[in-house]
């Protein structure tokens, strides 16, 4: 990207974005959230779109001039539509966790019950945990993994029978195991609870069939687009034919959960991205990637197992992975992400089931192969990778985090800066920018 008019009109931000840019072309992105844009989806987010106001539904606006917009979101409706197999789809939400909240609003009044995964064990905010409005409004009751890492069923069972909850969430953000979306169904259908499956992390593994459809069995379906879904930030909610059985209402109360009641206009630009996300997502090409994503995590997980590494149900069977670094010691996830980060590979320290740390500081690293994938990254690329972080965590999970809390911050801003100085750190980050370096960056080589 030259960023012309940027760089004429503001050298500053021209600058920042020109590091960024360095710094994805010449590193390693294995945050598993996150994934690189095509060209013609950036392309599309940068459009004059941006412009518009379209207040409402398409066939429905607040605001004139929107007969272009509407068949923009209309076609980003009836792609997702075909894609994830459902009835209805708004794909209106600014992102996902706005997406999750309106689901609430469709569905639940403030105080019902509500339950969904643990923060710690991998869950997400919005799904009911303590520091979020989920949890403020509702009254949370949040359900665990078991200690292999996967969702303890069991427990999910016994708690729905408990608390009777009116809504039901799977899904999660550090979750190493295929979702089971049948057994949700069964207990939600059991309380009369709504099943509501976020697969923002799973999503383009879904449609490319390496991963169980949620759409038979939940009644509602969230996603963001941004991760293997490969497209702009956003978010869609799905209404499934299961849903529509069970309140023929529920897509008129999803939409005016978004608008008028969350948010005001779309963004148009989102919107059009999304929609080119979705053509991509529709193609040959794109199943055959969301596949390499797996084999891709299996190969890394392998290779970091080899290396006698400590991983969250031994491997994986999506794209993300979980370093357990408690045999050297809780709390080290700030070192090694810090370590990592230094040599040029991007991950992000991450609670693992029972940590005895906190999530400020973890004992584990979060990590993941779409990025990666996405730059044509395969097996052998996978191993070079995986020796580097083993090196890596070996040498700098070794550092005890202070007990006095007051010493943590001294300590982690001392430890920062002496990496770049660290023979380890120079070597490994010199493999990093030689093998990063022989893969193009999508929307920014190919623009």
């Amino acid at each position: 990207m030259r960023y012309k008019s940027v760089k004429k009109e503001d050298l500053e931000v021209y600058r920042l974005l020109k590091a960024e840019e360095k710094r994805q072309k010449e590193g390693l992105e294995m945050i598993p959230s996150e994934n690189y844009a095509s060209a013609s989806v950036l392309e599309a987010l940068g459009s004059i779109l941006n412009n518009k106001y379209s207040e409402g539904y398409p066939g429905k606006r607040y605001y004139g001039g929107n007969q272009f917009i509407d068949d923009v979101e209309r076609i980003a409706q009836e792609r997702a539509k075909q894609l994830f197999g459902v009835p209805h789809a708004n794909v209106q939400p600014y992102s996902g966790s706005p997406a999750n909240f309106a689901v609430y609003v469709a569905t639940c009044k403030p105080g019902d019950t509500i339950m969904g995964q643990s923060l710690p064990d991998g869950g997400h905010l919005t799904h009911g945990w303590k520091a979020s409005a989920t949890a403020m409004f509702y009254k949370s009751v949040q359900y665990h993994v078991r200690e292999d890492g996967r969702i303890a069923i069991d427990e999910v069972w016994k708690l729905a029978k408990e608390h009777k909850p009116k809504l039901i969430w799977s899904g999660a953000t550090a979750y190493v195991y295929d979702y089971e979306f049948d057994k949700f169904a069964e207990i939600a259908e059991s309380v009369g609870a709504y099943f509501a499956a976020d697969i923002a992390h799973v999503a383009g593994l879904v449609i490319a069939g390496v991963h169980q459809n949620p759409a038979p069995h939940a009644h509602i379906v969230t996603t963001t687009t941004h991760k293997t879904l490969r497209g702009p930030r956003g978010g869609i909610i799905m209404v499934t034919g299961r849903g529509l059985k069970k309140d023929a209402e529920l897509a008129e109360k999803v939409d005016r959960a978004v608008f008028p009641g969350l948010q005001g206009g779309p963004h148009d630009h989102q919107t059009a991205a999304i929609a080119v996300a979705l053509r991509e997502a529709g193609t040959r090409e794109f199943k055959v990637y969301g596949m390499q994503i797996v084999k891709n995590a299996k190969w890394l997980a392998e290779t970091l197992a080899g290396e006698g590494l400590k991983l969250v149900g031994g491997g994986t069977e999506n794209h993300l992975i979980l370093i357990d670094l408690i045999p050297f010691g809780p709390g080290r996830g700030v070192f090694v992400q810090l370590a990592l980060d230094a040599a040029g590979i991007t991950v992000n320290k991450n609670t693992i089931p029972r940590d005895p740390s906190s999530p400020f500081y973890p004992s584990g690293i979060r990590l993941g192969t779409p990025a990666l994938t996405t730059r044509g990254m395969r097996e052998k690329e996978m191993k070079a990778i995986g020796t580097m972080i083993a090196r890596i965590v070996k040498e700098f999970s070794t550092t005890e985090l202070p007990a006095d809390k007051s010493l943590r911050a001294k300590t982690i801003r001392e430890f920062a800066k002496k990496l770049p100085r660290h023979p380890m750190i120079r070597s490994v980050g010199a493999e990093v920018k030689k093998l990063a370096s022989r893969f193009p960056v999508p929307g920014v080589d190919t623009n």
